[in-house]
């Protein structure tokens, strides 16, 4: 008589059927990353090595001149290099930005995605769905509001003013630091997230032993709960990070084109002014870069002390 456990194994001839189901159940995602992630990337990198006419059409030369652009070798009017930081400025600032968005997340998202794990059960979908809610309205519609409350006669000045805080009111809108609080608003929720995921699965008694061993609770949050969350704080950091490098939106509308970052001059040079397709695709390429190096950075497995 044949166990269960044997009935559920394949019969002679149909042992490669699940391999071929897994194919088929993954293959329109397979097809979907081609068509919209493969193909478009390989477009970009030929793109990359042509050149432009006077009259701003593509000419299928290969070049490495785009690339020379990028890390500030232009040609002057002898034909000569010339050294031309202007786009090298404009990455660290990007990098800068994006650095900053992604500690400030950390730094405010870990304590909620803590209380979040820790709460009771009656009250954690509540706590859950507060955090969602941002993402239930329009990103224009919440940037406009940012738009709204940092202006110079929007709500945040008129309360300092009507606090006697400040006698006049006070340029916040179309700074840097208004780049770095769209930034941070919009983004703070793919941290809070993948934090909590990490917090909900932590054993409550590994904590408590630590603490019965004689750890205090900053020795046992850095030694014992920061190293089991490590994963979902790597997670959080990849989903802040790279899409804030590229942001041009929140830039363009709360910097007010004055604080321009590598996704302002992307978009510019495909459809603003600029329309230089192959220099646009050497800026792309190049991020493609920095955020396959960001993405290696906080995948890879550290070495056992």
């Amino acid at each position: 008589m044949q166990t269960p456990l044997a009935l559920l194994q394949p019969a002679h001839g149909a042992a490669r059927r699940p391999g071929f189901i897994g194919w088929l159940l993954i293959a329109p995602l397979i097809a979907w990353l081609v068509a919209f992630v493969v193909i478009p990337a390989l477009i970009l990198l030929v793109y990359s090595f042509c050149q432009r006419d006077e009259l701003g059409e593509l000419v299928f030369s290969f070049s490495l001149e785009n690339y020379w652009r990028v890390f500030g070798y232009v040609h002057d009017e002898s034909g000569a290099f010339a050294w031309d930081p202007t786009y090298l400025q404009i990455f660290g600032r990007s990098l800068g930005c994006a650095g900053l968005t992604t500690i400030l997340c950390v730094l405010i998202g870990y304590p909620v995605a803590w209380t979040l794990g820790r709460a009771p059960d009656s009250r954690r979908n509540l706590l859950l769905t507060l955090v969602m809610i941002p993402f239930w309205t329009s990103f224009l519609i919440r940037t406009y509001a940012w738009i709204i409350i940092l202006s110079e006669n929007g709500l945040l000045n008129g309360l300092l003013q009507y606090s006697r805080l400040i006698s006049e009111p006070f340029p916040m809108l179309y700074t840097p630091g208004a780049v770095i609080v769209g930034l941070v608003y919009s983004y703070l929720p793919f941290m809070i997230l993948p934090i909590y995921g990490s917090v909900e699965k932590l054993d409550n008694s590994i904590v408590e032993a630590a603490l019965d061993l004689g750890a205090g609770p900053l020795q046992a949050f850095l030694n014992v709960i920061l190293p089991l969350t490590r994963p979902g704080v790597l997670a959080g950091i990849l989903l802040v990070f790279i899409p804030a490098m590229g942001m041009f939106a929140i830039s363009d509308l709360m910097g007010g084109k004055r604080v321009p970052l590598i996704g302002n001059v992307i978009q510019d040079q495909f459809s603003g002014q600029a329309r230089d397709w192959p220099f646009g695709s050497a800026l792309g390429m190049s991020v493609v870069v920095l955020f396959s190096i960001a993405f290696w950075l906080g995948t890879r497995r550290q070495p056992e002390s």
